[in-house]
């Protein structure tokens, strides 16, 4: 068992849900606490959570609470609903969207932390929870003028056709920024800085900005390619259908541009022409079923 906190929210999908956190209980080492916040379900999570899930963390002797919100009032608020409550040493954000390959991820993670003091936060390698299990996100790199990249993104992971993208994604290091799908941190980063700052609400560019308020408060953010989770990709977000995602994904990121120009212009980020976004199929969980979780 390990002193931490998962941090999950949930808005209907309770498929990914169940996915999410039966894994998280098979986990070596498991978490010793973890709490979900409803958005707003209305397609049974709200009693999956509160019988067989609380039946299953008991039964694992994992200390388990959820919320309930009567609207969806986005990532950001639910996250800081849940740090209020999180006791452990390390906190761990995961989307509901997400599921565990590896067995041990928060030992891996945890071993990063603990590798240098100011090392704060750490996330694992993103794949697609399907074969080949191409990479999804390596972590993340801003251009100079602010385009994203997510490292690594379609290309294989771990196999001998990799190209030097691949190969390079396969070393653990800082990088200028990850998303929230999934990563660990010290607690001392968030009593540092404070929870996720709700202007993003619902979602898009608040994980960006909470790496760059660590960064700026002389913390690290790393990538650790040693742990591997798999993820569904905005299968929460993009599909909600009240959601102009497009409109919420450019408001949001103009608003962390204004913000961190200052940085990210003089960071050296790759060029804008490497930021290009790759579409990809993806699988619902229906095609997927239950992907393995490995050693």
């Amino acid at each position: 068992m390990l002193d931490a906190t998962v941090i999950v929210v949930s808005y209907n999908k309770l498929p990914y849900t169940r996915l999410c956190l039966e894994g998280m209980l098979q986990c070596d080492p498991r978490p010793a606490q973890i709490i979900v916040v409803d958005n707003g379900s209305t397609d049974g999570s709200r009693e999956y959570l509160s019988r067989s899930y609380l039946n299953l963390c008991r039964i694992s002797s994992v200390d388990f609470s959820s919320l309930n919100n009567e609207a969806n009032l986005g990532a950001c608020t639910a996250r800081n609903q849940a740090l209020e409550l999180a006791g452990g040493k390390y906190l761990a954000f995961a989307d509901n969207d997400l599921a565990v390959r590896s067995r041990n991820w928060l030992g891996v993670l945890t071993e990063c932390l603990e590798s240098a003091p100011r090392v704060g936060i750490a996330g694992p390698k993103l794949v697609y929870p399907f074969e080949p299990y191409d990479l999804e996100c390596a972590g993340v790199a801003i251009s100079p003028s602010g385009r994203v990249q997510y490292r690594g993104r379609g290309e294989a992971s771990g196999r001998t056709e990799a190209t030097a993208v691949a190969t390079a994604c396969e070393t653990a290091g800082p990088v200028q920024c990850l998303i929230s799908a999934c990563w660990l941190m010290k607690r001392a980063v968030y009593e540092e800085i404070g929870g996720l700052d709700e202007v993003f609400n619902p979602a898009q560019y608040e994980d960006f900005d909470f790496c760059y308020r660590a960064r700026e408060a002389g913390w690290e953010v790393w990538y650790t390619p040693g742990a591997e989770m798999y993820h569904y990709e905005n299968t929460t977000t993009a599909g909600s259908p009240s959601l102009n995602f497009r409109y919420v994904t450019i408001r949001n990121g103009l608003e962390f541009k204004r913000r961190w120009q200052h940085r990210f212009s003089v960071e050296g980020g790759p060029p804008d022409e490497e930021c290009r976004w790759r579409e990809l199929p993806t699988k619902p969980i229906e095609e997927t079923g239950v992907p393995p979780i490995v050693e």
